[in-house]
């Protein structure tokens, strides 16, 4: 199998509602993702490639950029979610916490949806800390 991996970066704010801890005040974090996408059907394209790094950018790295760079990320249940919105700020709601496990499976769906054969997503939530999410 033939796969080829780019990695994004993009800043957000987040906090884990119902969490007993630091992560349970609103904080930010300097995202680090690395997809994975492998060749269809194990075979190389005409330019000998599994997939353009350009065309990953395109797709799910304009999209990391306009709709989660910069944004604030909450449980769905979580009462700032009313205070951002009345503030003229929505957040982006996750219908669990927001942890780096529900980013990378999140960020993994919408690279299905762009029709990528993406085969594994690592979100690093700090330079120490990073989950994975994979078929």
């Amino acid at each position: 199998m033939f796969s080829v991996a780019r990695e994004f970066s993009f800043s957000y704010g987040h906090r884990l509602y119902h969490y007993e801890g630091k992560c349970q005040r609103l904080h930010g974090h300097n995202a680090r993702v690395r997809v994975e996408v492998a060749a269809v059907d194990a075979t190389l394209n005409d330019q000998g490639m599994a997939l353009d790094f350009v065309k990953l950018k395109e797709t799910l790295g304009r999209w990391l950029d306009d709709e989660l760079d910069h944004r604030v990320f909450l449980s769905s249940e979580d009462p700032l979610v009313k205070i951002l919105v009345d503030a003229g700020d929505p957040p982006i709601c996750f219908d669990g916490n927001p942890t780096a496990e529900a980013f990378a499976k999140r960020i993994y769906d919408r690279a299905r949806e762009e029709g990528l054969n993406v085969v594994r997503v690592d979100f690093w939530e700090t330079d120490k800390c990073r989950a994975t999410y994979s078929r």
